[in-house]
């Protein structure tokens, strides 16, 4: 039955389990941005714990667009089981950099499906695939800024405060 099955799936076994690993990633990825907010909420920086808190949505959202997908072509989408989710932080920067590693993680495995797809010539899922490389332009921009923002205004002072309220104003334009 699972052959018979196979043959009415649009995707690849080994492209069926990337995307599986994704949803997995995105959902670690919002429950990682979740943790960011609260330690940010918990430590008095209520713009960056916003900040975060949409990230984590937005992660949530790629998740779900990614397990769809699956669906719609006739594949197995499977409910991640996330663990190991960091709670705390040393420093305000470092969640930043934290940050901006996870959005090129993602964007590094999204970049590996994309290879697969190349070599079996899905065309279809790499035309879907395109949507998430524009997102992650758009994500790891944002994240790049946030941390610059730690040279530009510094900690010291009201330094942090200043980062706390400019981090939920970083846009990204297409040009």
């Amino acid at each position: 039955m699972k052959d018979i099955m196979r043959v009415k799936c649009l995707l690849s076994s080994d492209v069926e389990t990337l995307i599986n690993q994704q949803i997995k990633k995105e959902a670690h990825s919002s429950a990682i941005y979740l943790s960011m907010a609260s330690w940010c909420n918990r430590n008095g920086y209520d713009g960056s714990a916003d900040y975060f808190f949409a990230q984590a949505e937005e992660e949530r959202l790629h998740q779900l667009k990614f397990f769809k997908y699956v669906l719609d072509m006739g594949g197995n989408a499977v409910s991640p089981e996330i663990t190991q989710v960091k709670a705390e932080y040393n420093s305000f920067r470092e969640v930043f950099e934290e940050a901006l590693e996870q959005e090129i993680s993602v964007t590094q495995s999204i970049k590996n499906i994309a290879a697969r797809c190349h070599k079996e010539q899905d065309f279809v899922t790499l035309e879907f695939l395109n949507w998430f490389f524009k997102e992650q332009r758009e994500e790891e921009y944002k994240a790049r800024r946030a941390v610059e923002l730690f040279d530009v205004i510094g900690e010291e002072g009201t330094g942090r405060w200043q980062i706390d309220k400019h981090v939920g104003q970083i846009t990204y334009s297409e040009a």
